[in-house]
């Protein structure tokens, strides 16, 4: 006669705990083509790298811009001359340590640096130190901030002449979990000096695919309250982007 079995409270073999990876990063691709009476062509790319232990946060981040146009020109003996230009051009990276002080408590140093050959100043460089803190922390949405003093050095793009000074820095981090697999994230760089006032701010929507990928849409506006008299003082930016995240 068989002999029943209760339930088994066996253990499994194996209860090593699963190591979570320190690196994580994520890259962005967008482009954009049209031919035919008119011929345009833009590329922009991001990616972003992160480190991060229990005692320390290193991010690593890099961009770029690239658009160019095919234009006509009529000569004054009636030939009709067909070129391409640049009509943006820009790079930016940026990288930042914090040491953790408690949880979402941190002492950070940052610098970005950027070359714009379409902009008041072609090159600038920016290097701050600042208090980081998460001012609100639910299921879905997080609020992070980040204040402090920092160091500010620009090139004017027409006479070369050399901008440096003190600044005031500031930076907001939003991110809001829409659904399951869509996020909404939002950006807010403030850099506030004596001769001029740079603000960037980066909304975007991302709509995940599965695990790794995702489709991102995004809109960049770019403020100054200084520019040379020939150009905006507001610049935007449109973008749709696949997203590839290393987790």
């Amino acid at each position: 006669m068989p002999v029943p079995h209760g339930p088994c409270n066996c253990e499994p073999a194996d209860k090593t705990p699963v190591m979570r990876s320190p690196w994580s990063g994520r890259g962005e691709l967008g482009f954009a083509s049209a031919t035919g009476n008119s011929t345009t062509e833009s590329l922009n790319t991001k990616a972003g790298l992160t480190y991060e232990d229990s005692d320390w946060l290193h991010k690593l981040n890099i961009a770029g811009l690239r658009a160019s146009s095919e234009y006509t020109r009529v000569e004054e003996d009636g030939r009709v001359v067909r070129g391409r230009q640049e009509t943006a051009e820009r790079y930016t990276l940026s990288t930042s340590s914090a040491r953790k002080l408690a949880e979402f408590r941190q002492l950070a140093a940052a610098l970005r640096a950027e070359s714009d050959g379409f902009a008041s100043y072609d090159r600038q460089a920016v290097f701050s130190i600042g208090y980081g803190t998460r001012l609100w922390d639910y299921e879905k949405f997080q609020l992070d901030l980040q204040l402090g003093p920092g160091y500010k050095w620009a090139r004017h793009a027409d006479d070369k002449a050399i901008e440096a000074g003190f600044i005031g820095r500031g930076y907001f981090d939003i991110s809001y979990a829409l659904t399951q697999n869509t996020e909404l994230s939002n950006t807010l760089l403030i850099e506030a000096g004596a001769e001029n006032t740079y603000g960037q701010n980066d909304f975007g929507v991302s709509v995940s695919m599965n695990r790794h990928l995702a489709l991102k849409a995004g809109w960049q506006v770019r403020h100054n309250t200084l520019v040379d008299p020939n150009l905006k003082t507001t610049d935007t930016l449109t973008t749709m982007n696949v997203v590839y995240t290393l987790r």
